[in-house]
């Protein structure tokens, strides 16, 4: 089992790995992208957009946690000055990954990873539409459509009352709308319940030897 292994191994040691990640964050502040393979792609854009995150606070703390990670002067100008400004007001997604197909040779599949709206991002000038929120309701047009609901419903109500009470009127004695109950019935309707009462008996009742 897996527990607490997150991530992919990427075929190396663990110092190896590290060591490769740095490179490669390094390398995509410095230069905008990098080209390697899909699985390094995808597990490089993790650290990368942290060392972002940090660029974003530009304050000394977070100078110092991007230099435990980041090792070149060139990529920590560009972290705290042009990337900081530029991802100011967006909440993530810093960069991109575009395939690119399978490598000559051994064919694996490469990938480029790019920061968003850098140089060589071709897609810099298309603007993304923004997700329209539905509009709050004011509580006057809210109030408006519940006191038309009510004004709906009144005369049913009234209606369904009047029903209510000409249902739990008493019937008369001896008519087809008395209830079925025994103490209630008369006396005709107990006389033909009694009268079938034998039959009812036998049909339930397995015959006794």
């Amino acid at each position: 089992m897996r527990h607490l292994k997150a991530g992919r191994a990427l075929g190396v040691k663990p110092a190896h790995r590290r060591a490769m990640m740095r490179n490669m964050v390094t390398s995509v502040l410095e230069h905008g992208q990098i080209r390697t393979t899909l699985s390094r792609a995808k597990e490089v854009r993790i650290p990368l957009e942290r060392m972002i995150t940090l660029g974003k606070k530009g304050d000394l703390a977070a100078r110092r946690q991007a230099l435990r990670f980041v090792k070149s002067k060139e990529a920590m100008a560009n972290l705290f000055g042009d990337l900081a400004e530029r991802y100011k007001e967006r909440p993530g997604g810093y960069s991109r990954i575009l395939k690119l197909g399978p490598r000559r040779g051994d064919g694996a599949e490469l990938a480029l990873v790019m920061l968003v709206g850098s140089e060589n991002d071709p897609f810099a000038d298309e603007k993304q539409p923004r997700r329209r929120r539905p509009a709050k309701q004011p509580k006057q047009v809210i109030e408006q459509v519940a006191e038309e609901v009510r004004s709906e419903d009144a005369p049913k109500a009234k209606v369904d009352a009047g029903s209510s009470k000409a249902a739990t009127r008493a019937p008369a004695e001896g008519s087809e709308e008395a209830a079925p109950c025994k103490r209630h019935a008369p006396a005709a309707q107990r006389a033909k319940m009694a009268e079938y009462r034998p039959w009812f008996s036998e049909r339930r009742r397995p015959p006794r030897d």
